[in-house]
């Protein structure tokens, strides 16, 4: 599975959104801009896309919720390690109140690999942060795995957030 996103203004990803009906696309907002995400197992309508490959699905996205995106620059050589450690995640996030899909996305063309969860809510999303199952998965590693964090990351990671949107 892969999934391509492109942005731009509103008006002008509707209306591509709309021409590619049978194709598995959701378009999200924030203050700043929109994105137009594609899901798909084949090639995308897109001209010039930010390409990424599946590693790890759960949930089904759905046109209406909130969405957040963890942004995570990785080296050449942390890729295996980084795919390694989200593949044996222990999977809890899917149990949180308000949870409807994840994905983690590995990068075709640049170093960033995206983690895209979608939320029935802000609100949900936020009582995730505090809970139990947040502190474990975003747990520090002990002092045998420092060295080795060091060189996975190759920038610092960034968070967006979108409302999926299904207005007119």
């Amino acid at each position: 599975m892969n999934i391509y996103m492109t942005t731009g203004t509103y008006e002008f990803l509707k209306p591509k959104k709309e021409k590619h009906q049978e194709e598995n696309m959701f378009l999200m907002q924030n203050a700043e801009n929109s994105l137009l995400l594609h899901e798909t197992n084949g090639k995308t309508v897109f001209n010039s896309p930010r390409s990424f490959e599946v590693i790890d699905s759960k949930g089904e996205i759905k046109n209406d919720g909130f969405v957040v995106m963890n942004n995570i620059p990785v080296t050449e050589e942390g890729r295996p390690l980084f795919e390694y450690r989200f593949k044996n995640r222990a999977g809890m996030i899917e149990k949180e109140p308000g949870f409807i899909a994840i994905r983690v996305l590995r990068p075709v063309n640049s170093d960033t690999y995206v983690i895209f969860t979608e939320w029935e809510s802000q609100s949900d999303f936020k009582n995730w942060q505090t809970s139990t199952s947040f502190q474990q998965a975003h747990k520090k590693p002990n002092m045998e795995t420092v060295d080795t964090t060091k060189k996975i990351f190759s920038g610092s990671s960034y968070v967006t957030q979108y409302s999926l949107t299904t207005k007119k």
